[in-house]
């Protein structure tokens, strides 16, 4: 087998994406329908409002989309053989204020879910490329490690790193390969859900010409979801074999400075965007360099231009009626 960083040559591959409606679900659509591949899209809801701001209507009418829930092991090992899949990109989670609230359904849908697929992967060894999944940098602890007395400062993040080692033991049992990527701050058109979110409206409000104030601050490192939507999808055509998990590389930001830069890509906007100081509970960036070995090469972008394409894309989504303008919060820091 060839070694980890070459493109499978799979002209007719067919990829299934679980979780495909969510914000990188649909940019990892457009990257591989811009390649020529079949995609089959997964997911539990039939909300489909952020693949127009993402894909044109040809690729939209291209993609078959299929309502499964992942927790149920044989309707999505149907969903596999009915439509020859070749390659999977499992994407469906339950985000970090959902298994809050709920953790029991985010350990069936984020834990037991991966285990689904990753066996579904494993009956079907004989025609399946390497499995790629979503992780999230939510697996290290406060110290940025994950060590047993640095864990992870959400449930959400306990799970993430569950899976890590059920792909390492899937491939020391079973000889499953799969590569996971761990985003950071995911930001851009579609991401409009999840604790990191909050950047992504601030975009949306200076483009709208309304005030906001991202509710955290500290730093983060910066990823456009087009960019992470390249990144998965790139992945995914990679020879590969072993289990190897890779944090996303990507520009790091001073929240405050990035409010900034979002009123400064609108000049109509300027002072409309501010931040608070309080950090994630996650460390502020993570060491990508392993990532960009893998592909030979960073796909992100520099922050300032995804921050422009972004607000120019708001703008004519705002324009067009595809997104609302978010409701307007203070400027500035409540009195104590």
């Amino acid at each position: 087998m060839p070694a980890s960083g070459e493109t499978a040559g799979q002209e007719s591959a067919h990829f299934l994406l679980t979780g495909a409606l969510g914000a990188i679900g649909v940019w990892t659509m457009r990257s591989l329908l811009d390649r020529g591949h079949a995609v089959v899209a997964l997911d539990i809801g039939d909300d489909e409002h952020r693949m127009p701001l993402a894909l044109d209507d040809e690729q939209r009418d291209a993609v078959v989309r299929v309502r499964c829930d992942i927790t149920d092991a044989e309707a999505l090992e149907r969903v596999i053989d009915d439509h020859a899949i070749t390659n999977v990109i499992h994407l469906a989670a339950l985000q970090v204020p959902f298994v809050r609230a709920e953790p029991v359904l985010g350990a069936r849908v984020n834990v037991v879910g991966t285990v689904n697929v990753m066996e579904a992967v494993r009956r079907r060894a004989d025609r399946m490329g390497p499995l790629v999944y979503a992780s999230s940098i939510a697996v290290f602890g406060p110290g940025g490690t994950l060590g047993e007395d640095d864990p992870p400062g959400t449930l959400y993040g306990v799970y993430k790193r569950a899976n890590e080692s059920t792909a390492r033991r899937y491939f020391e049992d079973y000889g499953v390969s799969s590569i996971g990527l761990r985003p950071h701050t995911v930001y851009g058109p579609a991401r409009d859900q999840g604790l990191t979110s909050a950047p992504t409206t601030a975009m949306l409000a200076a483009a709208a010409r309304v005030p906001y104030r991202i509710p955290f601050g500290g730093s983060a490192q910066m990823q456009y979801a087009p960019d992470v939507g390249e990144a998965f999808a790139t992945t995914a055509l990679l020879h590969h074999e072993g289990a190897s998990v890779h944090s996303l590389d990507g520009p790091v930001a001073v929240i405050a400075d990035l409010a900034d830069m979002i009123g400064q890509a609108v000049p109509e906007a300027a002072g409309l965007i501010t931040a608070d100081d309080d950090a994630l509970p996650f460390p502020s960036a993570v060491d990508g360099s392993s990532f960009v070995e893998l592909l030979g090469g960073s796909v992100m972008r520099p922050l300032e231009a995804g921050v422009s394409d972004a607000v120019q894309r708001f703008e004519a989504l705002l324009a067009g009626g595809l997104v609302r303008p978010p409701e307007p919060s203070p400027v500035s820091a409540p009195a104590q």
